[in-house]
């Protein structure tokens, strides 16, 4: 058996295949028959999982992704064979650093003399973008932050620690200048043997001077090969409808340099299952070689987000890292119910897998198979929300309408962020639905429904950005649809730049007020 991150539940090693869309080629010969060989390719982090990186500690890979505006910060996940993916902790879970506030970036796992260091971005408050580093003493936590190392005027992001060819410690980062229309240099400096510190001079690598790179080059991840350091990197637009990332790779003799680009830039592109795949870290197996990176589903694009995908490489005769067919080989989940969602809120404890705005972890129990939601007056009130592996989906709670106090309401939404969400949500015994764009609500459908005690509230949507609402006085078993003048909402407009569409839950009004849901589904279909 293994464990099911996305659902809580466990699977049969018969089904677990899904994960990584994993699959066995065989020889053709007769006879002899040659043994199966493994393939890694796949989707390992289904969901909105930017930046990924993985680091092998022990017999164990571990790995996490940004997180950007939603907590809990930086997951950790752990597999013992790049197939099956168990979500244990997160870095950051409760409380943030005090020093930064948003912009949670690019984690970078490293690990020497026993002990984990990741290295990360975020935004200090009311400042720059900023390299930080924080350190356990096992991979699943809990850290210590030990504050930003670097935050130049531009911006700093995307650390990764390595050693150079005298073993001296270096960080390796970008300047952020395509945020004021600048080059984007890599930068290298010495780290202290604490790893805590910057010392002597910043030395530039490269630069995004390639056509292809466009605006950037940036997601520097290392590795020392047969005499050389490559640099694995991404270029272009990173995010959104209209992303042009790519992967490229570069190398030298030497850490600080000189470096030749590869002249197959870039060796990692689209194809028709994946767009703008980059940003990722090299992991080994067994002598094969991987990057964990990400890259948006062709069906399912921004609304789903960024996923984690796993691509092996090889290496070529001129000593080049080469991808089949310069693109990602994962191919899509055949039955993305396996990806579906029951949380019944059992135990006394909240799944690792709802998030919250980033720094607003609401008050919150779980007990007796509900989950009691504080409310809160401000934007959408109190949230809670789950990432979507699919566009097209249909997710559903009940709650315990005869409980609510008066001018409070209960709602399930398609989440961009608190200032983007379309809502279907009952209070002062009025059904409405909220339109919430860059802050402003309106309130498209109110209807007068008599109390119940248990109510069934419902989101259909299609494609990712189509959404119909309905809702069951009879607690899931028969359903009516909200009506709205169009039989489809259009969400198009939900997705942040960065970041896919969640599905929430959530609870507004007065803050002694608490709302109490029961058993919340997300079922995907194709």
């Amino acid at each position: 058996m293994f464990f099911d991150f996305e659902s809580g539940a466990s699977v049969s090693s018969a089904d677990a295949s899904w994960l990584l869309g994993h699959h066995e080629t065989y020889a053709t010969e007769v006879a002899p028959a040659a043994p199966a060989r493994t393939s890694y390719d796949g989707l390992v982090l289904p969901g909105d999982f930017p930046d990924p990186t993985i680091c092998k500690i022990g017999d164990t890979y571990w790995a996490s992704a940004t997180t950007a505006e939603w907590g809990a910060v930086f997951p950790l996940f752990k597999s013992t064979d790049l197939v099956h993916w168990e979500l244990v902790s997160h870095v950051f879970p409760g409380r943030l650093p005090e020093w930064c506030d948003s912009n949670f970036w690019a984690p970078e796992l490293f690990y020497e003399g026993g002990r984990v260091y990741l290295y990360y971005t975020a935004r200090r408050k009311g400042g720059v973008l900023s390299v930080a580093v924080a350190s356990a003493e096992r991979p699943e936590g809990p850290y210590t932050d030990h504050g930003p190392l670097v935050g130049e005027a531009a911006g700093s992001i995307d650390g990764f620690p390595i050693r150079d060819e005298n073993g001296v410690l270096h960080l390796v980062w970008k300047n952020d200048g395509n945020s004021r229309n600048r080059a984007t240099p890599i930068w290298a400096q010495r780290l202290n043997e604490h790893k805590m510190k910057l010392v002597g001079k910043r030395h530039e690598l490269f630069r995004n001077d390639a056509p292809w790179e466009g605006p950037l080059v940036e997601g520097s991840a290392m590795v020392h090969h047969n005499g050389y350091f490559y640099m694995f990197y991404a270029g272009n637009a990173c995010c959104g409808k209209y992303c042009t990332y790519a992967e490229g790779v570069a190398r030298s003799r030497t850490l600080l340099g000189p470096w030749e680009k590869c002249p197959q830039n870039p060796i990692l592109t689209d194809n028709r299952h994946w767009k703008c795949p980059g940003h990722g870290t090299v992991a080994e197996k067994d002598g094969r070689w991987f990057l964990m990176h990400h890259a948006y589903a062709a069906n399912s694009h921004e609304f789903v987000g960024r996923q984690g995908l796993l691509s092996e490489f090889t290496w070529n005769a001129q000593g080049w890292p080469e991808f089949v067919n310069n693109s990602p080989q994962a191919e899509p989940l055949a039955d993305v119910s396996r990806l579906d969602v029951t949380d019944r809120f059992g135990g006394d404890a909240l799944n690792l897998n709802w998030q919250w705005p980033v720094g607003q972890l609401p008050r919150l129990r779980v007990a007796d198979n509900q989950l009691r939601l504080g409310a809160n007056p401000t934007r959408l009130g109190s949230l809670l929300v789950r990432r979507t592996t699919a566009a097209t989906y249909t997710a559903s709670v009940v709650v315990r309408a005869e409980e609510l106090a008066g001018d409070t309401f209960a709602g399930i939404g398609a989440v961009g962020d608190p200032y983007n969400a379309l809502v279907v949500a009952y209070g002062n015994q009025r059904l409405q639905f909220w339109h919430v764009k860059s802050g402003q609500k309106n309130v498209l459908a109110d209807v007068l429904l008599e109390s119940t005690a248990a109510l069934g509230l419902r989101l259909e949507c299609w494609g990712g950005s189509r959404y119909r609402f309905a809702y069951s006085p009879d607690g899931g078993r028969n359903w009516e649809p909200l009506r709205t003048e169009g039989f489809a909402i259009n969400g198009t407009y939900l997705p942040p730049w960065d970041r896919g569409v969640r599905v929430g839950l959530l609870a507004q009004g007065n803050e002694a007020s608490t709302v109490a849901f029961e058993r919340f589904t997300l079922r995907n279909q194709r």
